[in-house]
């Protein structure tokens, strides 16, 4: 297995490297900074400057006006992206519903949603969860019964990130109860201003508008924005959850917050010294370090056996499970480090104030974030669910 990086690729990820330093608006870098809360419009803001350099889609085609690199151009990206703080794209249209539409879309379909999706003009939200229907998908009971060219929806999506924000959502719906409850799913494009369409926010742990209740009542959607077969659902949310877990290890961002870790060692008291002179600290760090770089040499494992073509399938289960476990277990020790410090943590999006920040530069949001990152091990299909996945295809192979 070779993991070094041909002189041409090192040469694009110090390429790649100087551009997040030097694109990134400053205020948006502040903010990244700081642990405030983005704006939709500073998404926007970057993700449009990602789309005019060309690189807002690494995993596309190039026919369909992504960057069309490989898988080791694609780690490279995202690793520095990672490490440079700078704000990850939204990836409900570029990482999920775009391959989708690309791949199993028809020729009106890509060219109607592509484009908006590329230059972040138009937003997309997730209809996937529903009130007893989450990690089990195949027990979702939103209907979408046909009445000539169009169907009508009832139902209701649950935890629906930023649909507050969305002006198109994918659906899972079931189309059929007759066909065991895989067969009988299908997957729609839904304009979010349809009448019969109403959005509920739900306030997390952390304070954050992060997600929603999605309510359909009589929606009516044409059969044209199905995409695929009816009943073809299923092969749909199988292809996007792949391509989701694949970047949900996210081992740039786990390095910078190791250092914001080891900066906290040298610079809170600690007794007579730092939090970095107690070895009980020094050793967790040490631990987290460790697990990180294994993550790291997994991932790239991963890359090796796609450039080889020995993938076996687990690949991507095996990093949501560990990529989202160290996530909760960093913001765990950022937590304790902070110890008083970490409690009066602001509201999202409140910057008006004129109290000045208690934590240490950088940590502002630690308990905002140990907070949202209890959610980790569940979204993305949770990591119980992961494991199933694992012991079946490996029991199997065996």
């Amino acid at each position: 297995m070779d993991l070094s990086f041909t002189p041409e690729e090192a040469a694009f990820r110090d390429e790649v490297r100087a551009f997040f330093r030097d694109a990134l608006p400053p205020a948006i870098a502040d903010k990244q900074r700081r642990g405030e809360e983005l704006t939709k419009q500073d998404h926007v803001s970057w993700q449009k400057i990602l789309y005019e350099r060309g690189w807002i889609a690494p995993a596309w085609p190039e026919r369909h006006g992504g960057c069309g690199w490989g898988p080791t151009r694609q780690y490279i990206f995202n690793t520095e992206l990672g490490l440079s703080g700078a704000p990850r794209p939204i990836p409900f249209g570029l990482n999920m519903v775009g391959p989708v539409i690309y791949t199993f879309g028809t020729d009106e379909q890509k060219a109607q949603h592509l484009p908006g999706i590329l230059t972040s003009d138009v937003w997309w939200a997730q209809g996937y969860s529903e009130p007893g229907a989450g990690s089990d998908l195949a027990a979702l009971r939103m209907t979408a019964e046909r009445d000539g060219n169009d169907y009508v929806l009832n139902g209701t999506k649950l935890w629906t990130t930023l649909a507050h924000y969305a002006d198109w959502i994918f659906c899972l719906v079931r189309t059929s109860k007759e066909a065991k409850p895989q067969e009988g799913i299908s997957f729609l494009l839904v304009d979010m201003t349809s009448p019969g369409i109403s959005v509920d926010p739900i306030i997390t742990i952390d304070r954050a508008h992060h997600v929603n209740q999605v309510t359909f009542e009589d929606v009516r959607v044409p059969v044209a924005n199905r995409v695929g077969e009816e009943g073809m659902g299923w092969t749909c949310a199988k292809f996007l959850l792949a391509h989701e877990r694949q970047t949900i290890a996210d081992v740039g961002t786990k390095k910078r917050q190791l250092a914001l870790l080891r900066r906290l060692a040298r610079t809170l008291p600690a007794g007579a010294g730092t939090l970095g002179d107690d070895p009980s600290f020094r050793h967790r760090l040490a631990d987290l370090e460790i697990q990180v770089s294994a993550l790291e040499y997994t991932e790239l494992r991963y890359l090796d056996a796609q450039h080889t073509g020995t993938e076996r399938g687990i690949e991507p289960s095996v990093l949501k499970i560990r990529g989202t476990e160290l996530q909760q277990k960093m913001t765990e020790l950022a937590v304790e480090a902070l110890g008083y410090y970490a409690l009066p943590f602001p509201a999202p999006g409140d910057s008006a104030g004129n109290v000045p920040d208690l934590a240490p530069d950088g940590s502002r949001q630690a308990i905002g974030d140990f907070l949202f990152a209890r959610a980790a091990t569940i979204y993305g299909g949770s990591n119980e669910i992961q494991r199933n996945i694992l012991a079946k295809m490996l029991l199997r192979a065996a």
